[in-house]
């Protein structure tokens, strides 16, 4: 099913509170309103009295009336947050509504920043906007911009692509290398100056299901695919990870060697939860790309039942192997039409809702269980070893909504 109409998202700009995590080097500058600080702000938690790696050169009632030169004044702020922050390797202009409909030219302005600072810091851009796309729609459109500065390479190696908690990263990084994989490398890096490179030996691992825009490009570069269903559960990240070692021709018998333990660990650990789980009618809104990946493991490994699958955008490319892990008939929407979707809702009544903040409050008051979907982007779940902590987000509101009812 295919809908269009009112849409319930954040927007791309959410993405700047895990990535500015990620690459301490970097800066990022949103070109945009006092609503968009607003948003970065109330969605990282930080103290106003912190110095964060984010903040937002502010369009005023001036710039929009063009009464004011937008560009000067983003030179004057750029330069006075350089000259502040000198350890800034890396500035990241970043669109928004706002900065989009008086048509303000970031990349040009990344390219005069960039002559002007050249050697002190390199100055990329990217949209953040809300108007057309969803909020880990974000994290695509910063790696987009970082890959025409990846170096061109030959050497063979596995390129993990997608923000990932650094413990999560380094426990999986350590599993492809016991397993003979010897140069794994990531995207995002850890620092924005040392990216990895990319060439007809690279072997791309997508971590995250919402990089379509920077799967293209690294194929585009030279890199080739390695199609597998996502790191959320254990079938899902022993899948995962044995197509990885597939495609570097590992012995089956030595992934089986290295996984099987854990699988059996992990497998243990979700089998409480899934007494909370199981039987339990799942409708998932439209809101983080996440949907497909989550309602295969909640659905498998959990014995829930797919009430409705909504995703904002579906990739094939990229969602196949998912797509073929669904139950038969789980019905999917793709897009956003608000209304729509919330009368299916209330007229199936299903155990659990997840969906953003905006359309949670109001579906509790309703009597309904909910799931913040955000919550699950801002969360370590990638891998076997975080699958119980991963059902335990949805077993939570299910024992809350519970424990209300009784009260």
């Amino acid at each position: 099913m295919r809908e269009s109409g009112q849409r319930e998202v954040f927007c791309g700009l959410t993405s700047i509170v895990w990535l500015h995590r990620r690459m301490p080097d970097a800066f990022f500058l949103v070109v945009g309103s006092r609503t968009c600080a607003h948003l970065i702000q109330s969605a990282a938690g930080v103290m106003i009295f912190a110095e964060p790696r984010f903040g937002t050169a502010i369009l005023g009632e001036r710039d929009l009336a063009g009464l004011a030169d937008a560009n000067e004044e983003l030179d004057r702020l750029v330069a006075q947050l350089l000259q502040r922050r000198p350890e800034i390797r890396t500035l990241f202009l970043v669109g928004s509504c706002p900065s989009e409909v008086i048509k303000l030219d970031l990349a040009k302005a990344a390219e005069r920043l960039n002559r002007q600072h050249g050697g002190q810091v390199r100055v990329l851009n990217y949209s953040g906007s809300g108007i057309e796309t969803t909020f880990t729609q974000g994290e695509d459109g910063a790696l987009q911009a970082l890959i025409p500065l990846m170096p061109k390479g030959e050497e063979r190696q596995l390129l993990i692509v997608g923000t990932l908690a650094d413990a999560v990263e380094d426990r999986l990084v350590g599993l492809f290398q016991r397993l003979g994989i010897e140069r794994v490398v990531s995207l995002p890096p850890r620092r924005s100056t040392e990216l990895p490179s990319v060439g007809p030996g690279t072997q791309l691992l997508l971590a995250q299901p919402f990089l379509s825009g920077t799967a293209r490009a690294l194929i585009d570069r030279g890199a080739s695919l390695i199609r597998a269903p996502y790191p959320f559960g254990v079938e899902g990240s022993h899948a995962w990870m044995a197509a990885a070692a597939a495609a570097f021709g590992v012995a089956p018998e030595r992934v089986a060697e290295l996984l099987d333990p854990l699988v059996e660990r992990g497998r243990r650990a979700l089998a409480p939860l899934r007494q909370t789980l199981e039987g339990k009618r799942l409708f998932l809104l439209p809101d983080s790309q996440l949907e497909i990946p989550l309602a295969r493991f909640l659905s498998r490994e959990c014995g829930m039942e797919l009430v409705e699958v909504g995703t904002p955008y579906l990739d094939r490319q990229v969602m196949a192997e998912e797509l073929a892990l669904l139950p038969a008939g789980t019905q999917i929407s793709e897009g956003q039409h608000v209304e729509n979707q919330l009368l299916r809702v209330r007229a199936q009544r299903p155990d659990l809702v997840v969906c953003g903040l905006g359309l949670a409050n109001p579906l509790e008051a309703e009597g309904m269980a909910t799931k913040w979907s955000i919550e699950l982007v801002f969360s370590p779940i990638h891998g076997i070893d975080q699958a119980a902590d991963l059902a335990e987000l949805f077993a939570r509101p299910l024992r809350r909504r519970a424990a209300l009812s009784f009260a």
